[in-house]
């Protein structure tokens, strides 16, 4: 074995002739010529290809192949004369800092700022290759070819720039820590990575000067040996910060665990740096929000306007950096070995157990972006005039004021002028919130029909109110379109009744939530205020008849503020926005490179939604909660009174009412408060005026079955002692009477013996209560509630307390940075002392020492991350519709457990010295964004949702640090995030278990970016919908059938089945049908699909009574392109016009008569003359073509399906279409 050493590459940056600023600007229009010219792209004369990311691939390669896969890392653009500052008095640099040479102008060029390390076989056979590598973003139209009707998106791809290897025990022989510069070369020269790599038409210079000003690349390399010998220019990978600066500050400060341990997490060692999509300033940032007061949070006085379109959107559609990106998942990972101490990895060595070394394989996840709090501007999509015409012509129900008057109407584009103080004083300080659903604008999809969806409902969460789930709506369409229109108006929504019929009232669908005192808790107005300003309103489509997600959309709710004003209203025209992923689940070698990972979003419609704030007076008649609790209450818990007690007197109800409830008792009857004492008990219990209790359950026997069985004993005495009635009845009493004294006395001393027992036990209960005192907390997910208790030594003689909670979720802040943290936190001013605490030996409760009659503050926290995780049925509610829909504020869902906790404050001798009684009151919680993913049934889930930069500004001590962390609501789904170098992606990921299809598992996720988890930042819903999966393989153009089983549940019920690409998937059985209980249903899919490369399509089962979903699939379809048999090429003109036409010959190879069929992959371009005929054997038929003019000019290849009746492709024809 050729032994290897571990080098780490520094300072390395990249310039390229004839500076990158001139070298980039010719690349993009070279690269946007090309895409005019090829298929990859359909640019309009308006869209522009730009730069998404700078990569450079590094591995080490011995001549024949890579040893290990290349890394990958970011390359940013910086300043020369930024590095050549770095450079220290003895000559040194920083780590992370490039020297600049002395010949090279002020220009900008790629560096990387950490460090890379590699694993260098010590062989003159060795290299190290180099590859840099441009990630471009360009404008796409439909799937990347031309489309009259689809939406235009946006699209990623790749290409080599230069190249470079550089061997260094050939030149050296050995290695030393020098600087290296190396020169990169392009062009079709063959390469180790065996891509072709772009040149410039301009390098016609002499050899001389392409020697002089060649792109050159430098950095600076050592040895882990170099680094021991030399500490002083040591280099490590698994340090997140540079800079002397920043080193120096950290041994100035106080070593901590936290802080080493953040440390090592930052940058694992052999972990590749990258990659990923790079930091943009367009992501939208995230302020810290812990504030105690809302109004103390950093945010612009102007609220921009929100971005009209999903958390899809937002990463796919308006950020160039983020449309069909193929994505390899960082390594995190880092090696168990590297994690053991010296001596037990020799102990291991030696006992012959030695671990095996992990390779850098990563799997492949393409991350989600999601939606920061705070919008950014984006514009919206404005209908014409016509159609705005036409949608408000309908009726819709107007907005107004408590007056009457119409509120006022805001511009949704215009930025908000936000205005706390205004808001408080404001006299209407309750609001009730509309939400009218207007119309649905139909986008046309490729597979799908014109007319689809024809009903929808909609889902999502509105501050603290429970999810709600609206009503199926109608999309009411234009009878008689415009005939040169060109735009498809906007269909009115109208509510559907119980009985499948069309409500004929108003049109659209309105909704209102009332804000007021008896809704909001003391001091929650200000965060409501600022929950309007800041947050955004996600809101969920779905397809009423299949029970689809057609899409997503988000819009922000900083218009709803009022400002003084009596009502406000804004209309929004929102594109529904949906995510595709192609290529998941495909297996990847680990010595070969993975299958990329495709993210396209699609347009799947328009939603036009008004939302309206009319200010409401407060109910005078209802007693008024304040406004904020005083601080000296709101944390503080004060123990009772010592000195107060029972003053005796009446126990009767109203001398109750005017004691102390604590310390007074009302006498009860045993059988009240026992009830196993009751079985025991013979006698009767009798009323105050001596009649026997009737229809008593908890009493031993009833009256009738006592008086049966003494009526049964006079029978049997009179007829043996043969006695008259007479003396037989007063001997029965007198009898009955000596039973029943007998009975008392013997109940009196089983009472008496009970009292006995248990005074011990009530005198302690009733003790205790003195020294109890209660206090109600309202419990959120994830927040963490600061309280201080405050804790008196009653005693002459010092006291050690030990403090014990019944729950874990209540505990003691024993830490004095996060107790101070909280301080400054909450606005505490109490005294704050250090190392107040020690943990008891063997139970680790904490302890804390009193000195006589001495009071101190202990510090207490709740927090918990468990929650109701049960799914509400995603289908539309029947609410009636003669009345206005409104959504109760009674019908809370409890996401956290009321319960109640009780922390026991103990002395040395066993005894309760002070006792807190802590109800916890459930409080729903805000949801900043939902994810839904489709995965196949019992099968894990593994995501990567990707995090937008967070600005680095700590509340309280700055101390406290800035790290996110993640946890979740469902303990069986792992969600964890790494700590890496500043300015690199952040990612949170996801393992979710798999269920049987069709449930569905929700959970929470809480981002945090305090180091003590105080108030998360984000909290996350995230649905997974388990389907059955069911993989098929097809050719374009040509039928398969594939055959499904369904099986009936318990209940006779009818059913149908939808697909989510109608055009392209039947379903046999497509009508109504009965399933039986148990019995096995077969259904006949059939393919046929018109494009080639993989991705999924959805097939559901339907109730149509209950409109409950029965099953569904998963379809992964994996379709190939066939056999061309001819190709044509033409060229068309560009703009308007009718069009042109083609004919193409087609003859029958067969001596018999055929019926053949004709299909296009492109319906929206090219239509048949015919597109059925009949045709004899051996002749010929000219098929006649018309292809729809474009707007934009490029190429586009059509294919021309000749199929027969069964659907089999008979030939395959190619047209290349050229817009000029």
């Amino acid at each position: 074995m050729v032994k290897s050493l571990t080098c780490f590459l520094d300072r390395l940056s990249i310039s390229l002739h004839p500076s990158l600023e001139k070298f980039e600007s010719q690349l993009l229009q070279h690269v946007s010529m090309d895409c005019h010219n090829t298929k990859h792209s359909g640019p309009e004369s308006s869209a522009v290809v730009v730069i998404q990311e700078r990569r450079l691939h590094v591995g080490v390669h011995n001549g024949w192949g890579f040893l290990e896969r290349p890394q990958v890392v970011v390359l940013e653009t910086t300043e020369a004369t930024d590095w050549s500052r770095g450079r220290t008095r003895g000559g040194t640099s920083r780590q992370g800092t490039l020297t600049r040479d002395c010949s090279s102008s002020p220009s900008q060029s790629l560096a990387l700022r950490s460090s890379l390390e590699l694993k260098l076989p010590s062989h003159q056979a060795v290299g190290i290759v180099l590859q840099l590598e441009y990630v471009f973003s360009s404008p796409l139209i439909g799937d990347g070819k031309l489309s009259s009707t689809s939406t235009i998106s946006r699209t990623a791809f790749m290409q080599c720039l230069r190249w470079g290897m550089w061997c260094p025990f050939q030149e050296w022989g050995a290695l030393r820590a020098e600087e290296v510069k190396l020169s990169l070369q392009g062009g079709s020269t063959p390469n180790p990575y065996g891509v072709m790599a772009y040149t410039s038409s301009s390098n016609s210079q002499s050899p001389a000067q392409v020697v002089d000003e060649r792109d050159m690349v430098r950095f600076r390399v050592s040895s882990s040996s170099v680094q021991k010998a030399s500490s002083s220019t040591a280099v490590s990978l698994r340090r997140s910060r540079t800079g002397q600066e920043e080193m120096a500050a950290q041994q100035r400060k106080p070593p901590s665990p936290g802080r080493s341990r953040r440390a090592s997490q930052a940058s694992p060692p052999g972990s590749p740096q990258g990659p990923g999509l790079a930091a943009t300033s367009r992501y939208p940032t995230m302020s810290h929000s812990t504030a105690v007061s809302p109004w103390q949070q950093p945010f612009s006085s102007q609220l921009y306007p929100s971005p009209l379109a999903s958390a899809h959107q937002l990463s796919h559609v308006e950020l160039p950096a983020a449309s069909n990106i193929t994505h390899l998942e960082v390594d995190l990972n880092v090696s168990p070995r590297d994690l053991l101490p010296a001596y037990q990895s020799a102990t291991l060595a030696n006992e012959g157990y030695l671990e095996l070394q992990e390779l850098p394989f990563t799997p492949i996840h393409a991350p989600i972006i999601t939606m920061g709090t705070h919008a950014v501007p984006s514009s919206s999509s404005v209908s014409s005039r016509s159609s705005l015409a036409h949608l408000y012509s309908a009726g819709f129900p107007y907005i107004t004021d408590p007056s009457g008057l119409v509120a006022e109407v805001l511009d949704p584009t215009e930025p908000v002028n936000f205005d706390p103080q205004r808001e408080e004083a404001d006299p209407l300080q309750g609001n009730v919130l509309l939400l009218q659903f207007l119309a649905f604008s139909r986008i046309p999809q490729q597979g799908g029909s014109s007319n689809w969806p024809d009903s929808v409902h909609f889902t999502f969460q509105l501050y603290r109110f429970p999810p709600v789930t609206t009503q199926c709506l109608k999309l009411l369409g234009i009878d008689k379109l415009p005939k040169k229109s060109s735009e498809t108006p906007p269909c009115v929504l109208a509510v559907i009744n119980k009985d499948g019929t069309v409500n004929s009232g108003s049109p659209g669908l309105q909704l209102q939530f009332r804000v007021d005192g008896a809704f909001l808790q003391p001091g929650e107005r200000r965060w409501f205020l600022r929950y309007l300003a800041l947050h955004t309103l996600q809101v969920d489509v779905w397809d009423s008849q299949s029970l689809l997600l057609i899409g997503s959309t988000a819009l922000g709710l900083k218009h709803m503020l009022r400002q003084g004003r009596p009502a406000v209203q804004a209309t929004h025209e929102l594109e529904v926005i949906t995510t595709e992923y192609m290529g998941e689940g495909v297996p990847v070698s680990l010595h070969r490179a993975p299958n990329p990972i495709s993210v396209f979003t699609t347009i799947k419609g328009r939603l036009h939604l008004r939302l309206g704030n009319v200010g409401c007076p407060v109910d005078q008649n209802k007693p008024n909660k304040p406004q904020c609790l005083p601080p000296s209450r709101s944390h503080i818990i004060s123990p009772p009174d010592a000195t107060s007690g029972f003053t005796g007197g009446s126990l009767s109800s109203k001398s109750i009412q005017r004691l102390n409830v604590r310390n007074a008792a009302r006498a009860q009857r045993l059988v009240e408060l026992d009830g196993d004492l009751v079985p025991l008990l013979q006698s009767h219990m009798k009323e105050g005026g001596g009649t026997p209790l009737t229809n008593t359950p908890w009493w031993g026997e009833t009256d009738d079955v006592r008086q049966r069985k003494l009526n049964r004993m006079v029978a049997v005495r009179q007829h043996e002692g043969g006695q008259d009635g007479t003396g037989s009845e007063v001997k029965t009493k007198v009898t009955g009477r000596r039973a029943e004294r007998a009975q008392l006395a013997r109940d009196l001393r089983l009472m008496h013996a009970y009292r006995e027992r248990s005074k011990a036990e009530g005198i302690t209960h009733i003790l205790s209560q003195a020294i109890t005192i209660h206090h109600t907390l309202y419990a959120t997910l994830g927040t963490a509630e600061y309280l201080e208790y405050i804790l008196r030594n009653p005693f002459n003689t010092p006291q050690t307390v030990t403090i014990y909670s019944e729950d874990p979720e209540l505990s003691v802040i024993t830490d004095c940075d996060e107790w101070r943290y909280f301080k400054t936190l909450t606005k505490t001013l109490t005294p704050l002392e250090e190392d107040m605490f020690h943990l008891k030996e063997g139970t680790l409760a904490p302890q804390v020492y009193l000195r006589p009659k001495e009071s101190v503050h202990v510090p207490l926290k709740y927090q918990t991350f468990v929650s109701d995780n049960s799914v509400v049925p995603q289908v539309p509610s029947l609410i009636p519709s003669g009345r206005s829909t409104q959504v109760a504020k009674k019908h809370l869902s409890n996401t956290v457990l009321a319960k109640s906790i009780k922390v026991t404050f103990r002395a040395e001798d066993g005894k309760p010295l002070a006792i807190c009684q802590v109800s916890v009151e459930p409080t729903p919680h805000v949801i900043d964004q939902t994810f839904r993913f489709y995965q196949p049934e019992l099968s894990f889930l593994k995501k990567a949702l990707r995090l937008p930069p967070w600005e680095r500004t700590p509340v309280g001590d700055t101390d406290a640090g800035f790290q996110i962390s993640v946890r979740c609501s469902d303990p069986n789904v792992i969600c964890e995030t790494k700590m890496l170098a500043q300015g690199e992606p952040q990612d949170v990921y996801l393992k979710v278990p798999g269920s049987p299809s069709p449930q569905i598992r929700k959970f929470f996720v809480t981002v945090f970016t305090d180091k003590w988890l105080a108030v998360p930042a984000q909290v996350w819903q995230v649905y997974v919908h388990f389907l059955q999966r069911v993989d098929i393989s097809c050719v374009t153009g040509q039928r398969t059938c594939q055959s499904l089983v369904i099986r009936g549940t318990q209940a006779t019920r009818k059913v149908q089945c939808y697909t989510s690409h109608p055009q392209e998937l039947k379903v046999d059985p497509a009508e109504v049908f009965v399933l039986l209980p148990g019995v096995v249903q077969d259904l006949q899919l059939c393919v046929c699909p018109l494009r080639a490369g993989s991705r999924f399509c959805y097939l559901t089962v339907v109730d149509v009574e209950q409109h409950t979903l029965v099953a569904c699939w998963l379809l992964s379809l994996t379709c190939r392109l066939p056999i061309l048999s001819k190709a044509f090429e033409m060229c068309a003109p560009v703009g308007g016009g009718r069009g042109s036409t083609r004919k193409i010959t087609y003859t029958n190879p067969y001596p018999t008569s055929r019926v053949l069929l004709l299909r296009s992959d492109h319906p929206d371009l090219l239509q048949f003359k015919e597109d059925r005929f009949e045709i004899g054997g051996g002749e010929t038929y000219r098929i006649g073509l018309r292809f729809a003019p474009s707007q934009s000019p490029g190429a586009q290849e059509i294919l021309i399906y000749i199929n027969n009746q069964e659907e089999t492709t008979e030939e395959t024809f190619c047209v290349k279409v050229k817009y000029t």
